[in-house]
C-alpha cells in the first residue's frame, strides 16, 4: 500500500468546501478530503489564505489530470506532493 496523496489549492474557503463536498460524487473518493488553511508567508489576513484540499488515494486510482482539471473549475490547482 503505497501514500499518494493529492493536494489541491483554492483560493478561498468556500471554493475549498464546494470542491470537498463534490469530490465525493464526481469521483468516488472513501476517505473524506481534509481541508487546511494555508496562510501565505507574512500574511495575519484570513482573507490572504489559501486553502488545501487533502485527499489520500492509497490505491492510486485518481487520475493527476482530472484533477487538474476538476480543481481548476473553482480558480485552483493540484499541487505535486
Amino acid at each position: 500500500m503505497s501514500d499518494v496523496r493529492h493536494v489541491l489549492v483554492l483560493p478561498d474557503r468556500d471554493a475549498a468546501e464546494e470542491v470537498a463536498g463534490v469530490l465525493g460524487e464526481r469521483f468516488r473518493v472513501d476517505e473524506e478530503p481534509r481541508l487546511v488553511r494555508d496562510a501565505l508567508a507574512g500574511e495575519d489576513d484570513a482573507e490572504d489564505a489559501q486553502w488545501l484540499v487533502l485527499l489520500r488515494d492509497e490505491e492510486g486510482r485518481l487520475d493527476p489530470g482530472e484533477l487538474d482539471a476538476f480543481v481548476g473549475e473553482w480558480e485552483g490547482w493540484r499541487e505535486e506532493p
